[in-house]
């Protein structure tokens, strides 16, 4: 017998997806992350364009290209916190590639983050 027989268990679906493939898209990801907010400006970090870019491996782990809109700001471990709440459950492991190239700026605000900024009293 070179299996072991669990049918009496109840089915759990491994980290980050059924059977190890990738079942989570950069698209859900990308919305998970709308939920990690930028604690000095209240607005989230993909309408402020800070993620520049989600990668998944073939079994859900993520990696992000994020920035901050300082290279001096001391809330990194805040915002690393919050993605790892915010996506916990959705990916497997998640790690961030904290990159300073290109360097932010006001250009990279979505739409919605210009208007959230608005709401706050920026002129942007």
């Amino acid at each position: 017998m070179s299996e072991i027989d669990h049918s009496d268990l109840p089915e759990v679906p491994e980290a980050g997806g059924a059977g190890g493939t990738a079942t989570v898209t950069v698209d859900e990801v990308t919305e998970a992350m709308k939920d990690v907010v930028d604690p000095e400006l209240g607005i989230n970090v993909v309408d402020l364009g800070l993620v520049y870019g989600v990668h998944l491996d073939e079994h859900s782990n993520a990696v992000l290209d994020m920035t901050l809109t300082s290279a001096a700001c001391p809330l990194t471990d805040v915002i690393t916190d919050q993605t790892e709440q915010a996506l916990e459950g959705l990916v497997g492991d998640v790690a961030i590639n904290w990159v300073w190239m290109p360097p932010w700026g006001p250009d990279k605000i979505t739409e919605d983050g210009r208007e959230q900024l608005r709401a706050l009293g920026f002129n942007v």
